[in-house]
């Protein structure tokens, strides 16, 4: 009886092994891979994670699938950068901006140039990343980078010269706080989770950032007043663990590459039209007006804010690093892509 139980079960090992056996080379074959970003699912730096993962598996015929984790919940915007670098992620999409000083010579891309667009912002930044090769991205593989529109002025009272901006409480933060306490708000940094609340209570009378938030993130129901300012755009990297990219067989390595500039023309360009609809809904839904600076003082503008790029050439020029080729190069791109693709 203890032989015929025994060889019973020495058949179910086998035929366990052998279905194994089977079914594993399938399973080995594919390439799983953890992407995290940090704003909500619905925000564009995610819409264009999930466009280039719908990419990535059907280009690679499925032998990739990556899972993806937005809204912080595997990494957060401060640490996401050293996060992919560690392995915790194997791909992030991180904003530079939030990590002052460790990017220097790619500062010079969030500097207020007036862009009009975030399609020729994404693809200057990109060929000016391809140029320099910065050693501060060294740590990881960098998959494509792209901007935000550039940011503007949203508020709960009407903006239309510098002196209905002065002393005005704004949402804003680095770059875009500066920006606003040169033109004589009064910048107040925080994330952008808070700004519906610190509307509501009066703590800030607008926010200063790209306009698609108006409809995302329903502010058009709180700021009836936009004032086109072109300030600065906001930049994003996604990066990948080098180990992980190391891995990676030379077919795959490919299409994660021919992805790359693809994906910062195809981010730019949803930015734009998305900013486009949020305006026109704007409008329509909620009764937002759109003004713009007097033209007199719309060319003060880059006079007041000169002082951010004053900064960047001491500081790069302190580390090294051409700061002053960098920003000729920077003009000379925007000149070719907003001709192409500006407003």
């Amino acid at each position: 009886m203890k032989r015929k139980c025994f060889i019973s079960l020495l058949a179910i090992a086998i035929i366990l092994v052998a279905g194994f056996t089977l079914t594993t080379p399938a399973d080995a074959g594919t390439i799983n891979l953890r992407y995290a970003n940090f704003p909500p699912a619905p925000t564009f730096p995610c819409v264009q994670m999930e466009r280039w993962v719908t990419e990535v598996e059907k280009r690679t015929n499925g032998k990739v699938k990556v899972a993806t984790f937005p809204g912080g919940t595997l990494l957060g915007a401060k640490n996401m950068f050293d996060g992919v670098a560690k392995g915790v992620a194997d791909i992030g999409c991180f904003c530079p901006p939030y990590m002052p000083g460790r990017f220097p010579l790619m500062e010079g891309i969030d500097l207020p140039v007036e862009f009009t667009c975030a399609t020729a912002a994404s693809l200057t930044f990109w060929d000016l990343f391809q140029k320099y090769q910065p050693k501060s991205y060294d740590k990881v593989k960098v998959l494509t980078v792209f901007t935000c529109a550039p940011a503007n002025i949203m508020s709960k009272v009407a903006v239309k010269n510098f002196a209905d901006l002065k002393k005005l409480e704004i949402r804003g933060t680095g770059i875009s706080g500066k920006y606003l306490d040169a033109l004589g708000a009064i910048p107040v940094a925080m994330p952008m989770s808070s700004v519906p609340e610190s509307l509501q209570k009066g703590v800030v009378k607008g926010l200063f950032s790209s306009l698609e938030v108006m409809k995302d993130f329903k502010f058009a129901d709180l700021c009836k007043h936009i004032t086109i300012t072109n300030g600065p755009t906001t930049s994003f990297a996604v990066v990948m663990n080098k180990k992980k990219w190391d891995s990676l067989p030379a077919d795959v390595k490919k299409v994660f590459t021919d992805l790359g500039r693809e994906q910062a023309l195809w981010t730019g360009q949803y930015e734009d039209q998305h900013v486009v609809e949020a305006i026109a809904w704007s409008k329509k839904e909620r009764g937002v007006g759109v003004y713009h600076f007097p033209d007199a003082e719309a060319k003060q503008i880059a006079g007041k804010v000169q002082f951010m790029t004053d900064s960047y050439l001491k500081k790069t020029a302190a580390a090294g690093l051409p700061g002053q080729k960098f920003l000729d190069d920077l003009n000379a791109l925007k000149a070719k892509y907003e001709k192409e693709y500006g407003k």
